[in-house]
């Protein structure tokens, strides 16, 4: 059985202090919801704050089960389709950022990458890359693992920018395009 790993922070992709707009309710029984991205597995979570709380938009704020600063509940997982435009328009920059943050485990799954079936690889499922960056990626790393993107950019001819592809890769998966998941969960 797998274990999952919850979100113990999140960003802020949009912050609605008066609740959603079509929700039909009186605006004394709407609650202000913070529509947020988990950064360890790039799971959309819907968060309620605390009563009298500003949440800023691109903020990192804690959500695990500890004492929250500025979340109250986490009303749960939110699907792509439910996002404002304002969350859905930041979205790929906070997905860029993380991938930034996080390229050191990243550069780890392109080391480590091992095949799907006998006629696909985890490498393929990357936009861009075909069977020939796949084997070129996999002969270099043979000879030596990759430390970062601009080692992997040098080492791969005519490999598509590794940051792009790899958001690219993601939001296909938040949005739920793919068949298998790689680094959303």
């Amino acid at each position: 059985m797998e274990i999952r790993i919850k979100e113990e922070t999140a960003i802020v992709l949009d912050f609605l202090p008066n609740g959603y707009p079509l929700d039909n309710r009186p605006s004394h029984k709407k609650t202000p919801i913070v529509q947020a991205i988990g950064i360890d597995k790039f799971v959309l979570l819907e968060l309620v704050p605390k009563k009298d709380t500003n949440v800023l938009g691109n903020e990192t704020i804690y959500i695990g089960e500890g004492k929250r600063d500025k979340i109250h509940h986490i009303i749960g997982r939110l699907s792509f389709s439910k996002l404002t435009s304002t969350a859905r328009s930041e979205l790929k920059y906070v997905i860029a950022e993380l991938v930034d943050k996080k390229e050191a485990e990243f550069i780890k799954f392109i080391n480590s990458a091992q095949p799907l079936s006998t006629r696909m690889h985890q490498l393929e499922l990357l936009p861009g890359l075909g069977k020939k960056h796949m084997w070129e990626i996999i002969n270099e790393r043979e000879e030596k693992e990759f430390t970062n993107f601009e080692e992997l950019k040098k080492r791969v001819k005519l490999l598509p920018d590794p940051k792009k592809i790899i958001v690219k890769r993601i939001l296909s998966e938040i949005e739920g395009k793919e068949k298998y998941r790689l680094f959303t969960e």
